[in-house]
């Protein structure tokens, strides 16, 4: 039996920005035509990564601002972006303006930087310290909120850090949404992550190799939660999992296989120890999905593994998502 107290499942699939720039096309209209039918066929979200010169691609807020125009249902997310490649305040202003175009659909799934020499090297680009990277993120939320809420009476209009000092934020355009939208954190199931998730965060967004590691650390999750003070439902427990479906498990691994090494430059073996992916048949993957479910994972972010992921999309839409909502 389904715990009442419990938030509905959702499932969302990720946009294909980085897939398009593998194989060196930009256009945006396949991407419009990806977004619409995502929503047509019974997507709760749709989501784009983020990158510069590490795994570069179109920029999410940009892609997610004319998916927004396009759709009227889905959640808009980024998964996730890199606040640290933007300067704060034109951060702020700019997802203000995304709230408003798509009218409080939005969730920001926020990284402090995946630890490979591409990511320091994208960070130095824009003169960014990938040192103190995850410090700098906090800080980086902590104005972001305060701009949001600095016009609302009483509210502060300065912020006065470790690393920036802006005042008359209330001059910024204010979120269409009272506050700004949820921050998730995308991150591990490292002890120092979880405190920040319960403490800072209004989501959680791992996407780690086992179901067992991610009840674990769900469970773990929800006493720091408790601990600091906040209700039981104040954190989203998400997920970030990469799926091939094809009817032949052998091929369908080839596929993955394929992708991962053009993607990372790197084995599905070498990514397969950090991060969740499944291959096979559409119930393979919902099954190996619903064990996440059942243990505790409540927005799932599905990435295609696949260079040319629109005609898998049916597949996991018509079968993966009906079964993993029923065996979850």
């Amino acid at each position: 039996m389904s715990d009442p107290t419990s938030p509905p499942l959702r499932i969302g699939i990720l946009l294909p920005t980085r897939e398009q720039a593998i194989t060196d096309s930009y256009a945006a209209a396949p991407l419009l035509d990806f977004a619409r039918r995502a929503e047509e066929l019974g997507f709760d979200s749709l989501w784009a990564g983020d990158s510069l010169t590490a795994r570069p691609r179109l920029d999410p807020l940009v892609v997610l601002s004319a998916a927004g125009a396009v759709t009227s249902r889905v959640t808009l997310g980024t998964a996730a972006l890199t606040p640290a490649l933007r300067h704060p305040l034109i951060g702020a202003n700019m997802i203000s303006s995304l709230d408003h175009v798509c009218g409080s659909r939005l969730v920001l799934g926020l990284g402090s930087g995946f630890p490979m020499p591409e990511t320091e090297e994208e960070f130095a680009s824009v003169g960014a310290s990938f040192e103190g990277r995850v410090g700098r993120l906090d800080e980086i939320t902590a104005l972001w909120r305060t701009a949001w809420r600095a016009g609302e009476p009483g509210a502060p209009t300065a912020h006065d850090g470790t690393h920036w000092q802006a005042d008359r934020l209330d001059r910024l355009p204010r979120p269409h949404r009272p506050g700004g939208p949820p921050l998730w954190l995308a991150g591990s199931d490292t002890p120092r992550v979880l405190r920040r998730v319960a403490r800072l965060y209004d989501g959680w967004l791992p996407f780690l190799p086992s179901a067992e590691a991610y009840g674990t650390a769900r469970r773990r999750l929800a006493g720091l939660v408790e601990e600091a003070g906040r209700p039981a439902d104040a954190v989203t427990p998400g997920l970030y999992a990469t799926i091939t479906v094809g009817r032949d498990p052998r091929a369908a691994e080839a596929e993955l296989e394929h992708y991962i090494t053009h993607y990372y430059g790197r084995s599905l073996q070498q990514m397969a120890t950090i991060q969740a992916y499944a291959w096979g048949t559409p119930e393979h993957c919902a099954e190996w999905l619903a064990s996440y479910v059942r243990a505790g994972a409540r927005h799932l972010v599905l990435r295609v593994g696949s260079l040319d992921p629109e005609p898998q999309l049916k597949d996991i839409a018509e079968i993966v998502l009906p079964a993993v909502r029923a065996l979850g």
